[in-house]
């Protein structure tokens, strides 16, 4: 580990500040300690946020919710808020890491992990999130667990979070602060694909700080779930999942969001699925003609070519889970 300095700040000025000075924000330090040990990160200077006040979950004025950047990934799934009103970003925490982690790492930290692609950890590897222009070496090594969807010639890694894909399915919004002030950006333009910046991996601005991730309300009744295949049941990642929130009312699909994790080189949502279930009654049928429709626009690797047809059933049993049949 190279050498940095520590502030701990409590107040967002004061974060800001030290921001600008070239400090990096940390907090639960789960994703950032860890790449610092393997010299994957090197920053010079570590600001602590952790003591600020943005540890709340709170429902906003038009019944959604606001989770606060500091709210552990534990106390999220634990809220009876989120439970009661979107479950599936409750499960997709709950399938997420370990125990000691969820309780440690944030929200926000969270949605800003980077990749678990063993290239982009090794140093000695090629890789263009981590070194700009030297290459990837997921591309011709082995490719697995990687992305199919969302590539580029200079990346093929995947995000790993498993709530980042609840938030993509249900639309959120990251809620910024910055020295410019507040902004919201839509999830969906938060994560960037690799395209030929990689290293890239974010649209934050220079110093801005995470506050809040918002989940917009949804009409009611509404079920959600999260569902997540893995090569085993004890803490991994996704090779895919599935997060699903479906809204019937007369026994006619009115609204559908869902979403896609482990297949993509961000959370990835399906609005073909989307548009083939609304406006639909449930069935068997149907859950496996709008799956089939979640691979479109998939590259397969050589050693990934099963997550096509996996990601389908995937997305599949989780509609049947959530939306149930006649």
């Amino acid at each position: 580990m190279h050498p940095f300095t520590y502030t701990r700040v409590s107040d967002t000025r004061e974060a800001l500040n030290a921001g600008r000075r070239g400090g990096r924000y940390i907090a639960g330090g789960t994703t950032l300690v860890d790449l610092m040990r393997e010299t994957v990160e090197r920053p010079e200077a570590l600001v602590d946020i952790s003591g600020l006040p943005l540890d709340e979950v709170t429902v906003t004025e038009r019944g959604g919710l606001r989770i606060g950047a500091l709210v552990t990934m534990s106390e999220a799934a634990a809220h009876r808020k989120v439970r009661a009103l979107f479950p599936v970003i409750s499960e997709a925490l709950e399938l997420s890491a370990s125990a000691q982690l969820r309780n440690m790492a944030t929200i926000g930290g969270n949605i800003m992990q980077r990749t678990r692609c063993t290239y982009f950890r090794d140093v000695t590897a090629d890789c263009n999130r981590r070194e700009p222009g030297s290459g990837c070496a997921a591309l011709e090594g082995v490719n697995r667990t990687h992305a199919i969807l969302g590539t580029s010639d200079a990346c093929v890694a995947t995000h790993p979070s498993d709530v980042a894909v609840a938030f993509a399915a249900l639309e959120a919004q990251v809620r910024l602060l910055g020295p410019d002030g507040e902004r919201q950006v839509p999830f969906a333009d938060f994560l960037l694909r690799p395209g030929s910046t990689p290293d890239r991996e974010q649209a934050l601005r220079k110093n801005e700080l995470i506050t809040a991730v918002e989940v917009p309300a949804l009409p009611r009744p509404q079920k959600s779930g999260y569902l997540k295949v893995r090569d085993r049941q004890s803490y991994e990642f996704a090779l895919t999942s599935a997060a699903v929130a479906l809204h019937v009312r007369g026994g006619v699909i009115r609204e559908a969001r869902v979403a896609a994790g482990g297949v993509g080189t961000v959370p990835w949502k399906l609005p073909a699925v989307e548009r083939h279930l609304v406006g639909e009654r449930p069935t068997d049928s149907l859950w496996t003609a709008a799956a089939a429709k979640a691979a479109e626009g998939a590259r397969p690797l050589q050693h990934n070519r099963f997550k096509v047809e996996l990601l389908r059933r995937t997305v599949a049993r989780q509609l049947r889970i959530v939306g149930g049949t006649k």
